[in-house]
């Protein structure tokens, strides 16, 4: 029974090493060989891509309708859209940008069904946002407590100006000053041309600024 016992540990301590590995794997590689893992039926290979990107879906998409419970929700369904369509995605574009997409067009859809409801949409698109996970830093710890509280109440403003951008400006915006795309992925995200996104990132550029300054001066 001992040898028994000692022959079952040991295929479980090799399981739990394969699996410590494959594990270790999928975080080393690349998204396209995360995809390729899971279409290989790997199903870890899409909790891999849930962590990844799920933190940074729910920043844009909050920061694009401003409700972070229901930015909570339009996250899973992004998921859930990815899970059940990864086969069709084609493999020779970047995974980030066709999950951005499904995103930006689900907070679109958010946003056109509260548009009924102008009061809803004010409310929910102007009122401050608590996150503090954003790729632009507004603060650094070294810095005194007064320079902090300044940065902090400029991050704020800052969020309140995009908050009220128009809906097609603001969504440019966050994806070019905010999530750091490109110009070609913005444009593939929002299904527009390369003109369109530079024009709008423009205008929504100048619409900023103009918003911004008096809270800066």
């Amino acid at each position: 029974m001992a040898t028994i016992a000692r022959k079952t540990n040991t295929v479980l301590a090799k399981a739990e090493f394969a699996a410590s590995n494959t594990r270790d794997q999928l975080r080393l590689a690349d998204d396209s060989a995360v995809v390729s893992a899971f279409l290989n039926g790997d199903e870890r290979a899409f909790s891999e891509l849930v962590e990844r990107y799920q933190t940074r879906l729910l920043n844009f998409i909050y920061r694009t309708i401003g409700d972070r419970e229901k930015a909570e929700d339009l996250v899973q369904e992004v998921f859930i859209r990815v899970y059940r369509h990864l086969y069709r995605f084609d493999r020779s574009k970047k995974f980030s940008t066709w999950v951005y997409t499904i995103a930006s067009n689900l907070a679109k859809n958010e946003l056109r069904n509260r548009s009924r409801n102008p009061l809803v949409l004010f409310q929910t698109i102007t009122k401050n946002w608590q996150d503090e996970e954003r790729p632009l830093q507004f603060e650094d710890v070294g810095n005194r407590p007064d320079d902090l509280f300044r940065k902090r109440d400029i991050r704020e403003k800052v969020e309140e100006a995009v908050g009220k951008l128009p809906e097609h400006h603001r969504n440019v915006f966050v994806l070019r000053e905010l999530e750091g795309k490109s110009y070609e992925e913005i444009a593939e995200i929002t299904n527009t041309n390369l003109g369109t996104v530079k024009s709008r990132l423009n205008r929504a550029r100048n619409s900023f600024a103009e918003i911004i300054a008096p809270w800066l001066e």
